[in-house]
């Protein structure tokens, strides 16, 4: 059972990802930066419920919609401004953006666009742990839409069979791009892991309680050598595909009634029984502000010239 405080660390995280994405979504309409951005703002909860049980030497490898999985592991959000501004000192030097952001210090092993892709990165993370002795973790970001993937199929069947650390997420928003879950699968994701004898679970993706919940269950399976967890947490991505996305393939109905399940209203619901709504509104605003502030501090950084382009790079 959490304490209020405990909740109000996850509420915390919650704000400061939806703050990040809202941010940097307004700095992109703005022209203050240049690229493309997938936010998933609606989706806080499944990203601070997962990274909350876990370690700071425990491993994520999560998407091209991966701000907040970022945030909840740890990533500093100046950094984060600071590589999708192109600068210098940004996680990757400013040359890496919004879908590639890395931190193997903070366990974030990198944001993969390849669908699927992040599942046989994880693998290897949960196997290295298992060969050096470590009990650590290793978390595997994908969206609904990778589930079909062979890899997901080969990635479950080698973690059950060799008993891998390893939790498999997937985060059912209902659209891959443009396409309605109900159009491109045949079942329900979390029933495919039956098939490899793995364990799953069916989560209520707007809930950060329940998504902990069962997080740190499956956590603690990993890390007392009982293998692999399959979670589906069930959730919606209020915005576009990308920031701009005109959305015209679906209905202001089906966003209103999602808007309604929205994770950290419900949360701060359940809180209000627990603390002042004054404190739960200024948590909110320092989150706030303390986004703006490092979006400021990384827009006065040094951008990354041409002369960079050749560092970090080897040939074999």
């Amino acid at each position: 059972m959490l304490s209020a405080e405990e909740k109000l660390g996850l509420y915390r995280t919650m704000c400061e990802i939806r703050a990040f994405e809202e941010h940097a979504s307004a700095l992109l309409q703005g022209g203050d930066l240049a690229g493309n951005l997938h936010v998933s703002i609606g989706q806080e909860a499944v990203a601070t419920g997962v990274c909350s049980p876990l370690r700071h030497d425990d491993h994520i490898v999560t998407t091209h919609r991966g701000h907040g999985h970022c945030i909840a592991k740890g990533g500093d959000v100046e950094r984060m401004f600071a590589e999708l501004y192109g600068h210098l000192d940004g996680y990757c030097k400013g040359r890496a953006g919004s879908m590639h952001i890395a931190d193997p210090a903070s366990g974030i092993l990198g944001a993969t666009a390849i669908v699927g892709g992040s599942l046989g990165m994880a693998m290897g993370a949960a196997f290295s742990a298992r060969a050096l002795g470590a009990d650590r973790v290793a978390v595997a970001f994908f969206g609904e839409g990778a589930a079909a993937q062979g890899s997901v199929h080969e990635a479950l069947n080698l973690a059950a069979l060799w008993k891998l650390p390893v939790l498999f997420c997937c985060e059912n928003n209902q659209w891959a791009e443009l396409t309605h879950v109900s159009d491109h699968l045949s079942g329900p994701v979390h029933e495919v892991a039956a098939a490899h004898r793995v364990e799953a679970a069916l989560v209520d993706g707007n809930d950060v309680l329940a998504v902990r919940e069962a997080a740190a269950a499956a956590v603690a399976r990993a890390r007392a050598g009982e293998g692999p967890t399959l979670l589906e947490c069930e959730t919606y991505r209020r915005s576009g595909h990308y920031v701009g996305d005109p959305e015209t393939y679906r209905s202001a109905e089906e966003k209103v009634a999602w808007e309604a399940k929205d994770p950290i209203l419900r949360l701060a619901a359940e809180l209000g029984g627990e603390l002042a709504a004054e404190r739960l509104q200024a948590t909110e605003a320092e989150a706030r502000a303390a986004v703006v502030a490092a979006a400021e501090r990384a827009s006065r950084g040094t951008p990354t010239g041409p002369e960079q382009l050749l560092e970090d790079v080897y040939a074999v």
